[in-house]
């Protein structure tokens, strides 16, 4: 069974991070994939749209790449919006081919416990069953705008 990852971590992971390669996402804009990647790119992350079906269009001013492979830039978070079963080998691709990850993310519903393993060996923080979506907006005090208690005090409006 997977830990719960500490909000220490997650913080640190969405303020580390500044580019996300969502794999799976979609162009359709009312699908989870859409609006996560949507959210992220409107806070100031470059966001790799990562598709094999719409691969050579353009979402979040990125062109949407057909595989972890085809990704050029350094890629921080490596978000996967794919069935458990299809995680392992991208997980076990991200791992070899982005160096520069900070975090593994699974989204919310998706736990793969070889993808964990994988993550322990090389070192390589994995956030599973989570959104990046919710937890900035928990950690960062946007929950409230949307009538959230969050517990963070703040003048903002």
């Amino acid at each position: 069974m997977t830990s719960t990852p500490s909000d220490a971590l997650l913080r640190d992971v969405l303020t580390r991070a500044r580019s996300v390669a969502c794999v799976g996402v979609s162009p359709n804009p009312v699908r989870p994939s859409h609006f996560v990647a949507r959210y992220l790119s409107l806070r100031g992350y470059r966001v790799v749209p990562v598709n094999p079906t719409c691969a050579g269009t353009t979402l979040f001013k990125e062109e949407v790449v057909p595989d972890i492979a085809s990704i050029s830039g350094p890629v921080h978070i490596l978000d996967i919006f794919r069935k458990p079963e299809a995680v392992p080998a991208l997980v076990e691709d991200g791992l070899a081919r982005l160096p520069d990850l900070v975090c593994v993310w699974l989204q919310i519903g998706i736990v793969s416990p070889e993808a964990e393993a994988m993550c322990a060996a090389a070192g390589v923080p994995i956030i599973q069953d989570r959104c990046p979506k919710i937890e900035y907006q928990r950690l960062f005090g946007e929950l409230r705008q949307g009538g959230f208690a969050t517990g963070i005090i703040s003048s903002r409006l």
